[in-house]
């Protein structure tokens, strides 16, 4: 379980330090940095599948998500008594992000490149600094792995720092390049983690949408994305899975409901029958709010439950009547997950509160930088540079 998060550089949030609990509900009006701090997350697991710079350029590159505020920004600042100028900035411009579990934390550090070339990719971010360590926050005698510039440094089992990469790309990360089950155990350990993590965002309902249409089916205990094996991944949970928790959790939105998955040369496709109709509707009939809510039941009761799951605006598409029983599912697979509800909804945030002990993290917006409502911020160290 990740215990803390931490981001300092990112968009609207200049320096954000969280606890984390086994569900946690992140909301706050339009504009407070909901949508920042998930991608954020999304960023830190992309680290461990090597596409963090891609990421990055998709966004627009780092000059478009970097705080653009004053870096040396004063508590007079903020109290109007000082004018913020921008030319104050004199610290690095850098993108931090970092996170620790209950037995090891990680952070990252990225910035501009240090002089420009007659390379075409000057703008690609560099990866500044890297630090993996034991316990929750970093310290000199903690600290496992550490990577500044090319060079990557591992302790041994006799606590001698080795050096395991010296040549490391400026945009490969020590956490694809370093981990070894020999050398670098630890790094191999903490990103299989960080890949297991899932994000759910939007699930495409359209008539297009791959979940509408038959799809070859294999074994699905993990639903993509996208949704577009929702046949397969409901399939797997039937054969393999909680049967009895997804029969209630249909029962509970649609009562009387029921679902068949029917298969042809291979392909998959779903049925669900409803009380009062006379036929099942295939996957293509169904409302839009229909299937994004199977698709939510399917992603949440996935036979192989990940360490992180991480949904953005769930209640997208949904009608309000469902809210209730989508806050149930999710409390209710908190108990096999953790679990981060991004939520502009209150009657959403309303219905897991009700069903399990959620912590609620309220963001709102202070000249630009996006602040928490009454929280204390945990103890953290970033890697020096």
């Amino acid at each position: 379980m990740i215990t803390t998060l931490c981001i300092a550089g990112y968009r609207s949030l200049r320096d954000i330090r969280l606890e984390l609990d086994p569900i946690n509900i992140v909301t706050g009006p339009n504009g407070s940095g909901k949508s920042s701090l998930y991608r954020s997350l999304r960023l830190l697991a992309d680290v461990a599948n090597g596409n963090i710079i891609r990421s990055l350029a998709l966004e627009g590159g780092v000059q478009s998500v970097l705080w653009a505020g004053s870096l040396a920004y004063t508590a007079a600042m903020k109290r109007g008594a000082q004018r913020v100028v921008s030319g104050q900035q004199k610290k690095p411009v850098s993108l931090k992000l970092g996170f620790a579990m209950e037995d090891f934390g990680y952070a990252i550090d990225l910035g501009y490149p240090i002089a420009a070339g007659t390379s075409m990719f000057n703008y690609d971010p560099h990866i500044k600094t890297e630090s993996l360590w034991y316990g929750q926050v970093l310290r000199q005698r903690n600290e496992i792995a550490y990577r500044n510039g090319p060079m990557v440094k591992v302790r041994d089992a006799h606590h001698t720092w080795q050096v395991v990469l010296s040549n490391l790309a400026t945009f490969d990360s020590m956490m694809t390049h370093a981990s070894a089950p020999t050398d670098a155990r630890e790094l191999l350990m903490v990103r299989e983690a960080m890949r297991d993590w899932r994000f759910y965002d939007h699930f495409r309902s359209d008539r297009d949408s791959g979940a509408r249409r038959p799809q070859i089916g294999t074994h699905t205990p993990v639903l993509d994305s996208d949704g577009h094996n929702l046949a397969a991944a409901v399939r797997t949970i039937i054969e393999i899975g909680d049967i009895a928790a997804f029969s209630t959790a249909l029962d509970d939105a649609f009562p009387g409901a029921s679902v068949d998955i029917r298969e042809d040369g291979g392909y998959f496709e779903l049925y669900m029958t409803q009380a009062g109709l006379f036929r099942p509707l295939r996957a293509a009939e169904l409302s839009d709010g229909t299937l994004r809510y199977l698709l939510l039941i399917a992603a949440l009761l996935s036979p192989r439950p990940p360490a992180l799951m991480v949904l953005n605006e769930p209640e997208m598409s949904l009608h309000p009547d469902l809210l209730p029983a989508l806050g149930r599912l999710i409390a209710a697979s908190s108990k096999r997950s953790q679990i981060i509800v991004v939520s502009h909804a209150p009657e959403l945030v309303a219905a897991i509160e009700s069903a399990a002990q959620a912590k609620r993290i309220e963001l709102y917006k202070e000249d630009g930088e996006t602040l928490i409502a009454d929280r204390d911020e945990p103890p953290w160290e970033w890697p020096s540079r």
